[in-house]
């Protein structure tokens, strides 16, 4: 009888070798995909290793949300080379106006599912996890390979559970509760582990919470970051599912390398401060850091209950003289409801620029990137030095809400002060 992990039970339902932690083992992959950057690289190493068919154009996919639409020569390129792939492929493929931030559009569209294995050209694909999938991003070599094949190598990865204990607060939302898992555990504390969430309030977290939960386990270090599906879960993904699919469960004995517990009784609203996203501190402690920018967006935070967290603390309120908001919906089904409810005109009549789906200034990508001395609070998911811009500049992490109220008052704030 085993005694698996979740991470553990999903690579032995995809593979033949021996599976225990710390074992390099072959599975079989269900989806593969790219980005308009990690794309490039990925067709040019499969034409020099010889291949010349991805191995089920259904299973691969190339999204352009980096640099999409082109803000530039060197971007229209990347995305040339996507076009001319994916036509010859005839894989999958979206054209600008039709797609979204990566790891929003596939889990909204079918394409990710739980008790899948998938591999992304990009660090968040680890987002999948909230679904039940064991999704991990890989290099864009790899990422060539799986697409020849539909094979990978994994090595089986610890596991670090993270029980939530306690109560989940109004303003707490699931930006908070890994913020706090970051902070205790470290940028390095979860390195190639996968974390695996539990706690009975995680059954009243939204699946959009549990997204921000799962993208940001790379933050920690982690592989991928799993919740055990649910009804929450199951009622999202049946009417999407592009394929069948068989949810996975960990054994009830299961062994894990690493336990942490976060008391949600005692969580308030935190933001993580320059320049690690575990420099975790509860906001009302940050009254004092004025700010010049404020973005809600990105894989991390773009998705409709994100949208709306903002608009509650916004709608009828004015954004400070001195702040720029930019917000950006992570597709167009959230961008579209968006629209359909008046969140965009409330965010725009509040001082708000809302832009096209797009990973925009996350990456440092454009619409939104930093001079240097400027401070920006960002619900997206890294606060490294340089990451959204200039190197001078400086990143606050933090959930929809807190950035909402920092919008309006030019600093740092509680969502609970408005």
């Amino acid at each position: 009888m085993s005694n698996y992990t979740m991470a553990e039970a999903i690579i032995a339902s995809r593979s033949k070798d021996t599976i225990e932690a710390g074992n390099i083992c072959g599975v079989s992959v269900d989806f593969a995909f790219a980005n308009d950057i990690t794309a490039p690289p990925s067709i040019k190493e499969m034409e020099n290793m010889g291949a010349k068919k991805v191995f089920d154009p259904e299973r691969c996919a190339v999204l352009l949300d980096h640099f999409s639409p082109n803000k530039d020569i060197a971007s229209a390129e990347q995305a040339k080379i996507c076009r001319a792939f994916a036509r010859e492929q005839n894989l999958l493929f979206w054209e600008v106006g039709r797609v979204g931030v990566e790891h929003a559009f596939l889990p909204e569209q079918g394409y990710i599912l739980p008790g899948d294995i998938i591999l992304g050209a990009d660090s968040h694909t680890c987002t999948g996890g909230a679904l039940g999938a064991l999704a991990t991003g890989v290099g864009s070599t790899d990422l060539a390979a799986a697409w020849a094949l539909g094979e990978t190598w994994l090595r089986v990865p610890e596991t670090c559970r993270v029980n939530f204990e306690g109560r989940l607060s109004e303003w707490v939302c699931g930006k908070d509760l890994i913020l706090a898992t970051i902070g205790k555990l470290g940028v390095e504390g979860a390195r190639y582990m996968a974390l695996e969430f539990h706690g009975d309030a995680l059954s009243r977290l939204p699946l959009d919470g549990r997204m921000t939960m799962s993208n940001m386990a790379i933050e920690a270090g982690g592989k991928t970051g799993l919740f055990i599906p649910d009804e929450t879960t199951l009622n999202y993904v049946n009417p999407r599912a592009k394929r069948k699919y068989t949810p996975i469960y960990p054994d009830k004995g299961a062994k894990y390398a690493k336990t942490v517990t976060i008391d949600l009784d005692k969580l308030e609203p935190v933001v993580a401060l320059p320049h690690l996203p575990d420099n975790v501190r509860p906001a009302k402690e940050c009254k004092d850091i004025q700010i010049d920018q404020v973005f809600i967006g990105s894989c991390t935070n773009g998705r409709l209950s994100d949208i709306e967290q903002a608009v509650k603390i916004l709608k009828g309120r004015k954004v400070h003289d001195r702040v720029r908001l930019i917000v950006i919906p992570a597709s167009y089904d959230v961008y579209n409801t968006s629209l359909e409810r008046g969140y965009i005109r409330d965010l725009t009549e509040a001082g708000a620029v809302v832009c096209t789906p797009t990973c925009g200034p996350c990456l440092g990508g454009y619409m939104g990137i930093l001079a240097g001395g400027e401070r920006c609070v960002s619900t997206s998911n890294r606060n490294f030095v340089g990451r959204m811009g200039s190197p001078k500049s400086e990143i606050i992490l933090a959930g929809p809400s807190v950035a909402a109220a920092s919008a309006i008052l030019g600093r740092v704030a509680d969502p609970r002060e408005i």
